[in-house]
């Protein structure tokens, strides 16, 4: 922010302008110290001369004007003292020389260091980040000119304002909790909601820190806000192209497995059908049983039950619906899973084996999707197998409590197969999009479980087996027990 008029640049545009005006200012005190008897120093007023001239003359012009006092005190005491040098002229004279030095050495000083800050705040000026900062009490005190471009406030206008205010903030959390966590730690980050000078939303990544003076109390947070706006729409737009992919996918699957669907729904309405006429015939005797009867209705509408969950499960995982995270099981998700599958397995003669921990605790996750992974691995490791002969044919599920390195408490489902196992080449794009080991792959099924697990704040990974085949491990942030 040049102020105007520096460097010898008067408010006229004209360089001598303040020179003039330097000397009309000094002809006044050199003719008092001239012609008037007053024993006092009064050549101390050029002070009021050389003071004022840092804000419109460079350094050159600052000490031409000291220079120019300093030889109207001499000349002002050569004219009145000539013939009388006495002592307490020469004091006099002396303050007055001390008094004009000093104050102009002082007025350098400043004048340097403002102009470091000056310097100091153009710089600010060339970043396009939106820079502010603000004293205790949420008000503007400076606004660069990245934040005029992107709020469409005018330092002027900005100055004085209460940021929160002037932008109509919205905070990820109170301002209190945010205003205790920055005095804690000095600095804070996150995302905040703004609203521009024409009332246009703006997402902000927003980076705040707190200066501090020499006696630790704080003063002032500068606050450095970046554009986010169309990044958020791009990921929102991901996330729901990849939301719509998953669905398909968990359709297409659904489609492998119209077999082992149509077998557990037959399952159960098989077992109605069979309760149902016991039933009748319980009722049908000459003393009709009504214990036998009533326990064949029962077992009707526990079989009933049970096609409907199985209904309910299906309906679920072909549902197009937005992730919701709460509380789940991973044994629960499992067997589930399995359910689905089983049919497959026998149709490959694939023996499957499970080792689930019991008390496992819970994770917050999408049952759907998280189903939708654990049906696609095993999908994966059941027909890694199909061409296996020599050995058996082997799918191992097991669930485990553990703890990462870094503290957290983690639930795994791992998904061991003995299959043909997975070349160099491949194991190196077995995650990326569009690649498959399978002719008639779509090479989406592992990416998109990777993508869930992610969102999830997990990690899957796969390595080889000793012996023959892969093992697949899921790893979720357990849910912590709740506080009592």
């Amino acid at each position: 922010m040049e102020i105007k008029g520096a460097r010898g640049e008067g408010s006229g545009g004209s360089p001598y302008f303040f020179p003039v005006v330097a000397f009309i200012m000094a002809a006044p005190i050199f003719a008092v110290d001239t012609l008037t008897p007053l024993d006092t120093a009064i050549a101390v007023l050029y002070v009021a001369v050389i003071m004022p001239s840092a804000h419109f003359l460079g350094r050159r012009g600052v000490l031409a004007v000291s220079g120019g006092c300093i030889a109207l005190t001499t000349i002002s005491f050569l004219i009145v003292h000539r013939h009388d040098w006495d002592s307490s002229a020469l004091v006099r004279l002396g303050v007055s020389l001390s008094a004009i030095s000093i104050t102009s050495i002082l007025t350098l000083r400043n004048q340097q260091v403002t102009s470091a800050l000056r310097d100091q705040a153009n710089l600010l000026n060339l970043t396009h980040d939106a820079i502010f900062v603000r004293d205790m009490a949420d008000r503007i005190i400076y606004w660069n000119q990245g934040a005029e471009q992107l709020y469409g406030w005018s330092p002027a206008e900005a100055v004085g304002q209460t940021a929160a205010g002037l932008l109509r903030t919205r905070f990820p959390d109170t301002p209190a909790s945010i205003q205790a966590a920055l005095l804690a730690d000095r600095q804070w980050s996150g995302e905040l909601v703004h609203f521009k000078r024409d009332g246009t939303q703006v997402i902000a990544l927003s980076r705040w820190s707190v200066q501090m003076d020499k006696a630790g109390r704080p003063v002032a947070v500068m606050e450095t806000n970046n554009d986010i706006t169309e990044r958020k729409h791009s990921e929102a737009m991901l996330q729901k192209a990849q939301a719509e992919l998953a669905h398909a996918m968990r359709v297409a699957t659904m489609g492998e497995l119209t077999a082992s669907i149509a077998h557990e729904v037959n399952q159960p309405l098989a077992a109605v059908i069979t309760n149902g006429e016991a039933g009748l015939r319980w009722l049908g005797r000459e003393v009709p049983d009504l214990g036998e009867a009533r326990a064949s209705v029962e077992r009707m509408i526990s079989s009933g039950k049970r096609a409907n969950n199985v209904i309910a499960r299906l309906r679920a995982l072909a549902r197009r619906d937005d992730p919701d995270h709460m509380p789940v099981n991973l044994n629960e998700i499992v067997e589930d899973a399995l359910m689905l599958v089983q049919r497959e397995a026998d149709s490959h003669s694939v023996s499957v084996g499970l080792d689930l921990k019991a008390s496992l605790p819970d994770i917050s996750g999408d049952r759907v999707q998280l189903q939708q992974v654990v049906i696609n691995l095993l999908m994966n490791a059941i027909q890694a197998m199909a061409g296996v002969s020599g050995w058996a044919r082997e799918l191992s599920i097991a669930t485990r409590e553990a703890r990462e390195p870094s503290g957290t408490d983690i639930v795994t489902v791992e998904v061991r197969d003995t299959g043909i196992g997975i070349d160099e080449q491949s194991a190196n794009q077995l995650f990326t999009a569009f690649y498959s080991t399978k002719k008639e792959g779509l090479g989406m099924g592992l990416s998109i479980c990777r993508s869930i697990i992610e969102a999830h704040g997990g990690r899957i990974s796969f390595e080889t087996n000793a012996d023959h085949g892969v093992s697949f491990t899921v790893g979720l942030p357990a849910l912590k027990d709740p506080v009592p």
